[in-house]
C-alpha cells in the first residue's frame, strides 16, 4: 500500500528565513501533501515546534499538522505543555496529530535541569496529566480548561524499545518510526501491531515513517552538510544512505516503506529553499 506523502517544514534547517514557514505551509496544502510535520530540538538552530505549527495552521485550511515528534521528556511542565497543545489544536480547527517522545539529546535535558534516570514513568505520568487538561479536568477558581472533543489532539509515541512499543500500542493511535533505518522500521511496525493486539484494540495502529530529502542542483552536498550537522559525525553513516536526492530513490522509498507497512512518509527538508516544495511535489508526480 502506497503511504500518504507529507511534507515537513523548514523549521529546522539553519540559515532558513524562518518567517517564509508560513508560505511553505500554504504552498505544501496547495500541491495536495496530506501533512505538514516538524521535528524537534531545544539546544539548535531551530523554531520551536508548536510555534511552526502555529504559524502553519494561520495560512492553511485543510492539511494535517503533525509532530514528529515533539519531544516532550524535558517539558517539565505537563500542564504547560498540554496547553499548549491545546492551542494548536483549536487554532486549527482540529487538524493536529501530535507525536510524542522523551528525546535523545543530552544538553537539552541538561539545560532544562531534568534528570534523564526514570524517563519512561515520568513520561506516562506527564501523558496521563496532560489529558487530564484535554478531557477538561483541570480547573481553577474561574472554571476548567474547557475540554477538546473526545479522542483530540490525535495522539502517537515514539520509542524503540519493548515498554515504548508497548506504550504506542497502548496509549495512543499508533508509533512513529525514526528517519533512517528499513530494518528498524520492520521491527517496530511488527512489535507495535503484537502489542496492540495483545492489548485487545480493533483496528490496527497508524504507523509513520519519516525521510530527509532534498532536490535539484547541489542536493547531494547540501543534503550531506546539513545531516551531518544535525546528526554529527556519529549517526552521519547511519542516516545518510536514507536521504533522498533524486527521484528514482524518493519512488524507491515510498515503496519500500509502504510494503513495510508505513501508512504515512512525512519528508523532511534538508534546505529551506522555498522551490524544495514544488520540486518534490513534481518529483511525486513522475512516475
Amino acid at each position: 500500500m502506497r503511504p500518504r506523502i507529507g511534507i515537513g517544514l523548514p523549521a529546522a534547517v539553519p540559515g532558513t528565513d524562518y518567517s517564509s514557514v508560513g508560505h511553505w505551509a500554504a504552498e505544501s496544502e496547495r500541491r495536495g501533501f496530506h501533512s505538514l510535520g516538524v521535528i524537534d530540538r531545544l539546544v539548535y538552530d531551530n523554531l520551536d515546534p508548536l510555534v511552526a505549527l502555529a504559524a502553519a495552521a494561520a495560512r492553511t485550511e485543510r492539511i494535517e499538522l503533525l509532530t514528529t515528534v515533539l519531544n516532550a521528556g524535558y517539558r517539565a511542565n505537563p500542564v504547560v505543555l498540554a496547553k499548549q497543545i491545546d492551542s494548536v489544536e483549536r487554532l486549527s480547527a482540529g487538524r493536529l496529530t501530535v507525536g510524542l517522545g522523551m528525546g535523545g539529546w543530552p544538553e537539552d535535558y541538561a539545560a532544562s535541569d531534568v534528570p534523564t534516570a526514570g524517563r519512561g514513568a515520568a513520561f506516562e505520568a506527564a501523558l496521563a496529566t496532560m489529558r487530564e487538561v484535554w478531557r477538561g479536568d483541570v480547573a481553577g477558581v474561574s472554571g476548567p480548561i474547557p475540554a477538546l472533543p473526545p479522542g483530540r489532539p490525535a495522539l502517537l509515541l515514539a520509542g524503540l524499545v519493548p515498554a515504548g512499543f508497548a506504550r504506542a500500542a497502548a496509549l495512543s493511535d499508533g508509533w512513529v518510526a525514526p528517519s533512517f533505518g528499513l530494518e528498524t522500521l520492520e521491527t517496530g511496525v511488527a512489535a507495535v501491531r503484537r502489542e496492540w493486539a495483545r492489548a485487545g484494540r480493533a483496528g490496527r495502529p497508524r504507523i509513520v515513517a519519516e525521510r530527509y530529502f532534498c532536490l535539484g542542483p547541489g542536493a547531494v552536498e547540501t543534503a550531506e552538510a546539513y545531516v551531518a550537522h544535525y546528526y554529527g559525525a556519529a549517526y552521519l553513516p547511519q542516516v545518510r544512505p536514507d536521504v533522498i536526492t533524486d527521484t528514482r530513490h524518493l519512488h524507491e522509498e515510498i515503496d519500500r516503506l509502504g510494503k513495510a507497512g508505513a501508512d504515512d512518509l512525512v519528508l523532511f527538508p534538508c534546505s529551506g529553499a522555498p522551490e524544495q516544495v514544488g520540486l518534490l511535489a513534481d518529483a511525486l508526480d513522475e512516475k
